[in-house]
């Protein structure tokens, strides 16, 4: 019986799907086909791998520091076990942590068989994707290092390939080349020769043979690794990397420190048929929509006239398009992104722009999720700013005071708990409370239901940065 380890990489700097994605919140945490996020649909589809000859083990995400509520949050309300999650205190690309994942899993002597995926693939046919993973799990068990490139069905410029060599039984080839984004010449040539594939970023080897690679090309990226998870710190399913180890690893890609330097017979492609996108642009979303009979895809509150072949996305407000054709028009809260079908690409550029300007809109939505919860920003101006806070059954914010604000609290809906100096009292429907400057307080959903309380903050300064933290669950001091 072989073990699949699965590792989910799960990083990402949320740029290509703004304002819908942000750094905080990028796109694999977002339901963008279906109800459930990408993270999920991942792991859900590792349902299909298991076989006679196939034990999948729980997954392992690796994910940034920052995002690790979400991933634990994601991960408990699907259906699958769940495993580990490693945290990187910075990005490094995918190759340290596929390296650092190896590591984990090896501690206890255990060589499984690794099933390396990225957290934002979508893929049509979970079937398909079962038959290919059990192909390169006979491959990856002889001790190959296996990459799966996907049946082209167009001319792509946006995607690296992969030129196949012999064929080496059913669906599966020697890796002959890996090849640069071509232009479109050169990719209708590849598309009609029939030898290249897509380069899907998806991989499967043995721990041991990963390593041993990694060791012969890049042993620096191995000895930075070994010493970051000599460092580890475990709290519950979290495995925290040590930082300064971490942070002195250099940064590259399984591709470019591995893949690309190993030679036929030792690296293997397996052909994955399975309705795949990286959704990589707002066009790729459009691409795989529910488009009506005018080629449009509308979701949200949406009026459409005369208008086709459209991505038009509301989440905040009705949308309303007259005449227009081949445009994607996403609105949030807080920003709207009207771009040509054909440009989405180069949204990545507004996204620069929002960096040089060091606009917040970069990094969150106006509601921006806390493992206690999540806040809403519903107005502000000179000396004050009004939110509204959720809190989940349960939940409990950290002990903390403020140097330059004060705040009241009004309960909307639900029981709360409030810690406010050497007092701690309930406040129910309707009722409120006032916290001075500089006075220590928490604030605590006992409830079954969540929380609702409208915040108004007043003071000289209201960032949040302002927060000193004296006690907290959930280890953020």
């Amino acid at each position: 019986m072989m073990e699949i380890q699965p590792v989910i990489l799960c990083g990402g700097s949320g740029t290509r799907l703004w304002p819908l994605s942000r750094q905080a919140y990028p796109k694999q945490f977002l339901p963008l086909s279906g109800d459930s996020s990408l993270l999920q649909q991942t792991v859900s589809r590792l349902g299909a791998v298991a076989g006679q000859d196939l034990t999948v083990l729980p997954a392992m995400v690796v994910c940034n520091e920052d995002h690790r509520f979400l991933v634990a949050e994601q991960l408990r309300s699907s259906d699958a076990p769940q495993g580990a999650i490693v945290l990187e205190p910075v990005g490094r690309n995918t190759a340290p942590a596929l390296t650092a994942a190896a590591l984990q899993v090896s501690e206890g002597g255990q060589d499984p068989l690794l099933l390396v995926m990225p957290a934002d693939h979508l893929i049509g046919d979970t079937a398909a994707f079962g038959r290919a993973v059990q192909v390169a799990a006979g491959l990856a068990s002889e001790g190959r290092l296996v990459t799966f490139g996907i049946v082209p069905d167009s001319p792509e410029t946006g995607y690296g390939y992969i030129r196949r060599g012999a064929e080496i039984s059913s669906g599966a080839f020697e890796l002959d080349a890996f090849v640069e984004k071509p232009d479109r010449a050169t990719a209708e040539q590849y598309l009609a020769s029939g030898d290249y594939l897509w380069n899907s970023g998806m991989f499967m080897m043995r721990a041991s043979v990963w390593l041993a690679e990694i060791e012969r090309h890049r042993g620096d990226i191995l000895a930075a690794c070994r010493t970051a998870m000599q460092g580890t710190q475990t709290d519950g399913d979290f495995v925290r990397l040590d930082r300064a180890a971490f942070e002195n690893c250099p940064g590259d890609s399984i591709d470019y420190a591995v893949m690309e330097k190993i030679a036929a017979p030792a690296a293997a492609v397996v052909a994955l048929d399975a309705d795949w996108s990286d959704i990589g642009a707002w066009s790729a979303l459009w691409e795989v929509g529910d488009q009506d009979a005018a080629g449009n895809v509308v979701r949200g509150d949406i009026v459409v006239e005369d208008s086709r072949n459209s991505l038009l996305y509301s989440q905040h407000r009705l949308l309303a398009v007259v005449g227009v054709d081949d445009l994607v028009v996403v609105e949030t809260p807080d920003a709207v992104l009207i771009a040509h079908k054909d440009r989405t690409q180069d949204v990545r550029a507004i996204t620069d722009i929002l960096k040089r300007q060091e606009r917040q809109e970069l990094e969150f939505h106006r509601c921006v999720h806390r493992p206690w919860g999540s806040y809403e920003s519903v107005d502000s101006g000179p000396r004050f700013q009004v939110k509204r806070l959720t809190v989940k059954p349960g939940a409990t914010l950290s002990l903390q005071m403020h140097h330059h604000r004060a705040e009241h609290w009004i309960v909307v809906s639900g029981t709360a708990r409030v810690t406010r100096g050497d007092d701690v009292f309930m406040l129910s429907e309707n009722e409120s409370t006032y916290i001075p400057l500089g006075t220590r307080h928490r604030l605590e959903n006992p409830g079954t239901i969540p929380l609702e309380i409208i915040e108004v903050q007043s003071g000289s300064y209201l960032g949040e940065d302002d927060i000193v933290r004296f006690e907290d669950v959930y280890q953020r001091i």
